[in-house]
């Protein structure tokens, strides 16, 4: 009975790291490899730099959260940095792009773009992963002794 009550922090974060590596290795591979109908890297990083007017080098550091820091949650390698990564490119998409046009997606669009709740849980699952991702290296969770 104490299991079905207990969440294991191990399987959780596994599970978090995962998922979250999943949805954000296709916005990476539009990105970088044109991929899914994507523009690119030249492209993408042009997108940025030009028309959004984002320095040159963290347009870099988007496209490599969204591409490297997917693959590495995937695979269990650096993730806290991975996490991070994709926090950070989510707060500057809802700043730059998603604020104005209010909180929901654009499910019926009736809306000038998309809305910030799908950033927002990709915030608080990164939150979650660098703030309760323990222990060194690839390995994810609690030690034994606690």
């Amino acid at each position: 009975m104490k299991r079905f009550f207990m969440t294991d922090d191990r399987g959780s974060l596994l599970l978090l790291r995962v998922i979250l590596g999943v949805v954000f290795f296709p916005h990476g591979a539009q990105k970088v490899l044109g991929w899914y109908g994507g523009p690119g890297f030249t492209a993408a990083l042009n997108m940025f730099t030009n028309n959004m007017h984002i320095p040159t080098l963290l347009a870099i550091l988007v496209i490599l959260a969204e591409s490297l820091g997917a693959l590495g949650l995937i695979l269990g390698f650096c993730c806290r940095l991975c996490a991070f990564g994709i926090l950070c490119d989510m707060v500057g998409a809802i700043i730059l792009v998603h604020w104005r046009n209010g909180f929901f997606m654009n499910w019926m669009g009736t809306q000038a773009g998309e809305g910030f709740e799908y950033h927002l849980l990709a915030i608080a699952i990164s939150l979650v992963l660098v703030t309760g991702a323990r222990g060194r290296g690839l390995r994810i969770g609690r030690s034994p002794a606690g």
